[in-house]
């Protein structure tokens, strides 16, 4: 039987988050929070955190600051920017996974910008295990060409003048995607349109990055057919935390009889084939 849901109060630095916890259904084998991507509201997130309830796994999910559940204010009037949702955000959804689950070991899921925040964060010893999935260190020409069209048009035309006149990223009216605060976008543009992506960012809003993670189990992970975050960025990303020992994962589709997985599909429902691997809990038994 599927368990009832709670909505969850976060207090984070400035601001209030939202958040949604989904027990277990039998005695916990770990609590895990589900840092999510730029853009995603928490309830794309419902089908996944549902079935891995079913399997023994505490989830909570939350939507990051002025932004779905969590936006209390119109978007043109939010300072937020990018590290806020990655340093501050998930630091404090990560704290009230610890008070929710007072006992036993936590895990790390972070789905594209769910994963980026893992250096700079100060992470409990009952963290034993970190999956990202889909997040890397990239820049908009490791993008195939196909794809490119739409990035030079996010950052280089269409985003930046309608995120100057309309003071947020008007994303849904330019089908480019959910709107943003201004703050969110901007530096998001400047990691992405950067070689260095986010070092010039270290020591202004974000603090200096911490790639030797000792006792952890880190897993960086993507889907083959990944185009947002495409491998190579990704791959850039595990080597990264090498001191770590950390493992870079690629899942194919075709390995679970799927025709895509992606990028933000990778935690739809039509994926769930690939949720076991992800999490490496046992495969059910089919026979």
């Amino acid at each position: 039987m599927e368990q009832a849901t709670q909505t969850i109060s976060i207090p984070a630095e400035g601001a209030t988050l939202i958040g949604t916890w989904y027990p277990a259904s039998d005695v916990p084998l770990a609590s895990l929070v589900l840092h999510g991507a730029t853009g995603v509201p928490q309830r794309f997130y419902r089908h996944f955190a549902a079935w891995a309830a079913a399997r023994g796994i505490n989830v909570l999910t939350y939507d990051y600051r002025d932004f779905g559940a969590s936006q209390t204010r119109p978007m043109r009037e939010s300072q937020t920017n990018f590290a806020d949702w990655a340093v501050r955000d998930q630091t404090a959804a990560l704290d009230t996974l610890a008070k929710l689950a007072p006992t036993g070991p936590l895990w790390v899921l972070g789905h594209s910008l769910g994963g980026l925040g893992l250096p700079f964060q100060n992470l409990p010893d009952r963290v034993t295990r970190i999956t990202t999935i889909g997040a890397g260190i990239g820049h908009y020409t490791h993008h195939p060409w196909s794809y490119r069209p739409k990035v030079l048009a996010f950052w280089f035309a269409l985003g930046p003048v309608a995120t100057a006149l309309a003071g947020y990223m008007p994303g849904k009216r330019l089908l480019l995607g959910a709107d943003l605060p201004a703050g969110v976008y901007w530096q998001w543009r400047r990691w992405c349109t950067r070689r260095d992506f986010y070092a010039s960012d270290i020591g202004v809003t974000l603090p200096k990055p911490n790639y030797s993670i000792e006792g952890k189990d880190i897993r960086i992970c993507v889907a083959a057919d990944d185009v947002v975050v495409p491998p190579v960025a990704v791959r850039r990303y595990a080597e990264a935390f090498a001191p770590s020992g950390a493992e870079f994962r690629i899942f194919a589709p075709a390995d679970y009889g799927l025709p895509a997985l992606k990028h933000i599909e990778v935690l739809s429902k039509e994926s769930a084939p690939v949720w076991a691997d992800l999490l490496d809990l046992p495969q059910p038994d089919l026979t």
